[in-house]
């Protein structure tokens, strides 16, 4: 049965002589497998449409243990990602973000979008990438079904918010009376809890406005890491290497 609709490439693995087989999070049926028959060759209509980051209205067919691709038609390829070395390496954390934090076939169009509308603002940036990538990391968690829970103390209710910590078992702020009793907090003090908020309500192309130091963003984005990691079940995330060694350096 044919079916038709839109994708962006997570990754590519070479198959064979001349094909490859694609990692796609599309919108209507959440992360695949897809076979890009012949991608390799030199004359394939396939070749922009295969490359990671870009945006494609595929038509597939489902065989036995793949999609088959057979017909694709680019939308965006976000090629101004891969012109500049930090753009490239948050984009990359963007797609091993869904890579490994979806299942396979499971729809989850809010996903789809935010990732569409992430590679679109991350696109266009040319600083800020860190406060990006934070506001990014909230929306993305929160839109896999683990919002952290912000207004008040995720155990006790305490509406306090002056003397907090998050908890990444409990997923969201704790008051301090409960954090004696919860290992897994992360120190947080009121600033980076009113950063925190204001990053994951305010749209993704207007975050650019808000003024934030770099020792709260380095900060929170190790929280959200952590918090991810242990809803996703996961040890790491490869990109992130990368990442370190560029804040390591200066970038961001």
């Amino acid at each position: 049965m044919m079916s038709k609709t839109q994708g962006i490439v997570l990754k590519e693995i070479r198959f064979k002589e001349t094909s490859k087989i694609l990692n796609i999070y599309t919108k209507k049926f959440g992360r695949i497998h897809a076979m890009a028959r012949g991608a390799y060759k030199p004359k394939s209509q396939l070749i922009a449409n295969t490359q990671p980051f870009s945006l494609n209205e595929y038509d597939f067919y489902k065989g036995k243990n793949f999609y088959y691709i057979t017909q694709a038609d680019i939308i965006d390829s976000f090629y101004s990602i891969r012109e500049n070395m930090e753009k490239l390496i948050y984009g990359y954390y963007m797609l091993e973000l869904v890579e490994k934090s979806t299942p396979e076939e499971e729809e989850n169009e809010k996903l789809f979008l935010l990732l569409e509308k992430g590679l679109r603002v991350l696109s266009k940036l040319d600083k800020d990438f860190l406060k990006f990538i934070v506001s990014y990391e909230l929306k993305f968690i929160s839109f896999l079904g683990y919002k952290p829970y912000i207004e008040k103390c995720v155990v006790c209710k305490n509406e306090d918010t002056s003397n907090i910590k998050f908890s990444i078992k409990e997923g969201g702020i704790i008051c301090s009376n409960c954090s004696i009793m919860e290992p897994y907090s992360e120190r947080m003090d009121k600033y980076m809890y009113e950063v925190m908020k204001t990053l994951l309500y305010t749209p993704l192309n207007k975050i650019i406005q808000i003024n934030i130091p770099k020792d709260v963003m380095f900060n929170l984005h190790d929280i959200l890491v952590k918090y991810i990691l242990y809803n996703i079940d996961r040890k790491e995330f490869n990109s992130l290497n990368l990442m370190k060694s560029l804040e390591n350096n200066g970038g961001c």
